[in-house]
Parts: C-alpha cells; structure tokens; sequence
C-alpha cells in the first residue's frame, strides 16, 4: 500500500482538474476540490493511502511552494506612492489598511467569543487563523472579472495581501515564544537580513543570467529554488518556520523583476505537481470520523465558519461607503476565503501542541466551507461599474486635423477616448466630431493634472509648438503615464533633448517620416498599403496576457480561422510564425482580421488570467 500511495495521490491529482472541466465546475477553487478528494481516498473515505516518508516529503515540499509562489503574487509597487498620487481616503492603499485593521479586531474579537463559549481557548491562534486571507483564490478571482487593475480590485487585492503577509509574521513570533525560544526571536531579523542580502546580491545578475540562460540550464528556476531552500534553511536555523523562509523567497524572486514566462514556469512546477499534492495528503489526513463522533467538535464546525465570516464585516462596511453596498458586500465575501496559510498554521499549531488534532480538523474543515462560499458569494453578489469594463483611456493633447480623425476611428469597444485643445478655433470646430472635447485656454502640466488628464493608459501629445510637446511628454512620464506618444515638428530637433525622451519612455512620432513612409509603401507594395487603410480589414497588435493560452500551439488559437497572425515580437525580437508555433505569455502578435473580430480577440487573450 505504501508503494501506491504516491501513484493513488498522482492520479487523483490528474483526475481532478479533468472532472472539474469536464463538468464545468468553475465556481469551486481547485484546492478545495484536490482537498475533498483527499478526503475521499483518505482516512475518512476509503482509506487508500497511507502517509509513508517520501509522500510526507513531497507534501511538505508542496506547502513551501505555495508559500513562495504566494510571495510572488505580492505586487510592490502598490504600495509605492506613484508621481502625481494622493493618498487620500479614497485611495486603495487607505481603504485597504482601515479594512484590514477592522479584520485584526474582529479576529481577536471572535477569539475572545471562543474561549468564551468553551469551544476554543487559543485566542491568539484564533486572531492569526481568522485574519488569514486566501491571497492566490482573490487573484484568480479578480482576474477572473477583469477587475484586478481596476480601484475596487487594487483594494481586495491589497486587504488580501495583508491577510497573508501580517498573520504570516504573527505566526513567526507565535510559534517561537510558545515553542520555548523567545531568546531567540531576536534571530529572524537575521532571517531577513539574509533576504536583503540575496536580493541586493543577485539584482544586476540576475539581468546576465536571463540572457544566457537555455533551455537546459533554466537559471532562473534554479536561482529560485535556491533562494527557497537558503532562506529556508535559515529560517529554521534561528527559530522560524520554513514557511516564512518560503515567503521571504519569493518576495525576493519577485523583486527580482522575473519575466512572465519565469512566473510560468515556476507556477508550472508547484501546481503541476507538488502543491496538488499537499492539498490532497491534507484532505487524505483528515479524520472526520473522529470528528463526527466528538459533539463537543462538531459544535465548534459552525461556530468556526460563522466566525470566518464575522471576522470580515469590518471590510463589508468599509467596502460598501466606496464601491456600493452590494459590491462592499461582494468584497466582504472574497475576504472571507482562507484556506493557503490556514493549513500550514494548523500545523505549526499541531507541533506545538497547542490545539488538538480533532480542533484542527474541524478548523479545515470550516475553513474549505468558507473558501467554497466566499468565491460564490462574489460572484453571485458583484456588479461591475461602468468604469470596471474599460479597456484603454487615451488622452489626445491638441485638436487638429491629425489627431481627430485618429480619436474618431478608435474602436469604442476597446478605448474610451478624451481631447484637450488651447485652440479656440480648434475646439470650436471638432467640438461637435470628437465625444469629449474640452477647451482649456492655460493648457499646462497644472491643469491636467487637476483635472485628472493624466490618468490615462496612452497620451498623444500634438502641439503645434515642439518644445511644448516634450515638455508635457516629459511630465506625463513623471505622472506615471504608461505610454506617451509625442509629435515631432521639424528635423532639427535638439538630439540631446529627444536622448532624454528616449529614455525617459517617451515614443516620438514625426508626421513628415511618417508620411514619406506611408507614400513610399503606396509606391513599393501597394496591396499592403491597401491592407493598412481598409476600414473593415486592418492591421492589431494583441498581447498575450491569458496564460490559459500560452503554452500551446498557434493554430489552437481560438478564432484561428478568422484571423491571420503575420509576425509575433518576442523578448525585443521578431518571430516568422508557423501553425506550430508555441505561444509565450507576452507574445506581441500582429494580426490582420476584422475589427470585430480583433475586438473579441482581444477580449479573450488580453486578459490577465
């Protein structure tokens, strides 16, 4: 039986995403499932498995995994305050912090409940235990509603990034004063000390080993597993847990600046194979025969779920004065999902002696009937506003006979457009052809700044005056502007100047150029002239950013039909492509179709998934 347990588990690990997609099962995270059929095969089930070394090895490997891959999902630069930012309270980073300081109260609240009610006396492994978020199913999710960019998704995915980084350095600090070694708390600050130093080490290299790294070298997964079991292996030295090793890791990896398809891989190797694991052994383990037998156990299943949930009302009432009552309440229900660090406090908890094992099944047991609800919950509950289906906001700075036919031909399906001209004439003219034109006699950084011009995700600049162009060009940059397209008037521009546009990000367009181009087109290659300017038939650019799509062929591309995909740009080069072409996420394909059919497209592979 020990022999089969490892293949019983791998099979059920294949079997599971296979029944889910098969019976479009979409509303259940994949962890919870993986965790329900442990519990099948497993102790409470039929017993088939049986947890010899190897096994325990790759499970406990699985649970380091997740935890680093949970450090990576941490997105830095919300927390930086961008150029032109106010934090305000309206700003996610302030809505996030109030919702989630609510959370801690709440938790210890509850805890306090517990104890109270004789069902629970750890009221402090209770406050970690309910404040924990689910930080991977909360990305899913958003990503899955196309929210995740959006304010109301910046802000659960903040508040779910401080439920697993704080009860993570709480259960650090936990486990060490009741595991005897308060002496030693003073040693994880080694710990992190050791972080910074990787990081600091293996920032500029880094950049040298993605360009001579190869298929069969792979340096960026091996650099990863190598911070993994360095921190690891520190931060069990000074007295930590392995897990916050694993955390620490991959905050390092990620600032790190790893591409998307390190992200891949490193993604691909935790949930392709060791992470299924851990999430079935933990179901396989679970006795609920015992726990259906203890009354006193199986009062406490209810009190636990009911306290999983009381210990996010704080955010539904902090959600509610910014989003709407029921997108608040939708968010509340998202927060309530926590199963990744709930699993590997339980048993830190259990070494510790500090909550026994039927009090610990009961804890995963409410803890999967959360993740289960709070998904649904969201789903059921949220509706997006108009602002949340927004695809691109481009902002034109000048009205001309050059920027109001661009404005008008943009597809509204794809990008909300808005003018700004200092051209009296001008305004009066266009006014009535361009959807949002305003007129603005001082047209300076001052004004669209105040009246919020720069945010945007594209900003043309087309002055008639150059300097005024690269000025505000320079200053959209500053403001945290995306990309910023500026004309240039004249081809004796100062190249000092236009050096610092360059590398500021700044892309420079010159009308002249790009007339003589376009005419020398019409003279060489007439037909792909004719391909550029036809109104039905164009040519897009499409960035693969689903990773449902990446990793297969070209020809598997939906609506492959329809479309016909000339060049893919790929790490700074271009790509001749072939129906066997493997997709990469990134991929900037360029294709020529319909533009209803690119709009779909678009849709479909644009969206981070």
């Amino acid at each position: 039986m020990e022999q089969l347990s490892i293949f019983i588990v791998m099979l059920a690990a294949l079997l599971v995403p296979l029944v889910m997609a098969r019976f479009e099962v979409s509303t259940l995270p994949t962890a919870v499932a993986e965790i329900l059929i442990g519990i099948v095969i497993g102790k409470s089930g039929f017993n088939l498995i049986v947890m010899n070394h190897d096994l325990t090895f790759l499970s406990n490997l699985g649970v380091i995994l997740l935890i680093f891959l949970s450090g990576m999902e941490i997105n830095f630069d919300l927390f930086r305050k961008q150029p032109g930012e106010k934090r305000d309270s309206d700003s996610p980073v302030t809505i996030s912090t109030i919702a989630f300081a609510g959370i801690l109260v709440m938790s210890l609240l509850v805890g306090v409940v517990l104890k109270l009610m004789g069902l629970f006396n750890g009221i402090l492994l209770a406050l970690i235990i309910f404040s924990s978020v689910a930080l991977g199913v909360v990305i899913a999710t958003l990503k899955e509603k196309e929210i995740l960019s959006r304010p109301v998704g910046q802000t659960l995915l903040l508040t779910a990034v401080f439920g697993e980084v704080v009860p993570m350095l709480s259960l650090t600090v936990y486990a060490t004063l009741h595991g005897g070694n308060a002496g030693r708390l003073w040693l994880i600050v080694l710990l992190f000390l050791a972080a910074i130093i990787l990081l600091r080490r293996f920032k500029q290299p880094y950049k040298w080993f993605n360009d001579i790294t190869k298929s069969t070298t792979q340096l960026d997964v091996r650099l990863a597993f190598f911070l993994i079991f360095t921190l690891v292996t520190i931060a069990v030295t000074v007295g930590a847990e392995n897990i916050l090793g694993a955390f620490l890791a991959g905050m390092v990896m990620k600032l790190l600046n790893p591409s998307e398809s390190t992200e891949d891989k490193l993604t691909s190797i935790g949930y392709g194979f060791f992470i299924p694991i851990f999430f079935i052994t933990t179901g396989a383990k679970l006795n609920l025969r015992e726990l259906f037998a203890n009354p006193r156990a199986l009062a406490l299943i209810p009190a636990l779920v009911v306290g999983f949930f009381i210990a996010k009302t704080v955010p539904a009432l902090v959600f509610s004065r910014h989003y709407g009552r029921r997108n608040g309440l939708a968010g509340a229900f998202l927060c309530a999902t926590t199963i990744t660090l709930v699993l590997p406090t339980l048993e830190v908890a259990r070494n510790l002696k500090a909550i026994t094992s039927t009090q610990s099944d009961a804890f995963v047991l409410a803890a999967l009937i959360a993740c289960v609800c709070g998904p649904i919950g969201f789903n059921k509950l949220y509706q997006p506003s108009p602002e949340d289906l927004i695809k691109k906001r481009v902002v034109f700075i000048g009205a001309n006979v050059m920027t109001v036919p661009i404005a008008q031909q943009l597809t509204n399906s794809l990008y909300q457009v808005r003018m700004v001209t200092n051209q009296q004439e001008n305004f009066e003219t266009y006014n009535s052809e361009v959807a949002d034109l305003k007129y603005f006699e001082n047209l300076n950084a001052q004004c669209l700044e105040k009246s919020g011009y720069f945010d945007c995700d594209i900003m043309v600049v087309s002055f008639l005056n150059e300097q005024e162009n690269f000025a505000l060009a320079l200053e959209a940059k500053k403001q945290g502007v995306q990309r910023v397209i500026a004309m240039r008037k004249r081809n004796g521009s100062d190249y000092a100047q236009l050096d610092q546009l360059v590398a500021a990000g700044v892309e420079l367009f010159h009308p002249y150029t790009a007339l003589s181009s376009m005419l020398r087109s019409l003279i060489e290659s007439p037909t792909v002239m004719k391909m550029m300017t036809d109104n039905q038939h164009t040519i897009f650019e499409v960035v693969l950013k689903n990773r449902r799509y990446t990793g297969i062929e070209l020809q598997s591309l939906p609506m492959i039909n329809k479309i016909t995909v000339s060049r893919i740009y790929r790490h700074g080069k271009w790509i001749t492509p072939h129906g066997t072409t493997v997709l990469e996420a990134g991929d900037h394909l360029i294709i020529t179709s319909d533009y209803h059919n690119i709009a779909e497209l678009q849709a479909t592979l644009g969206k981070d998934n």
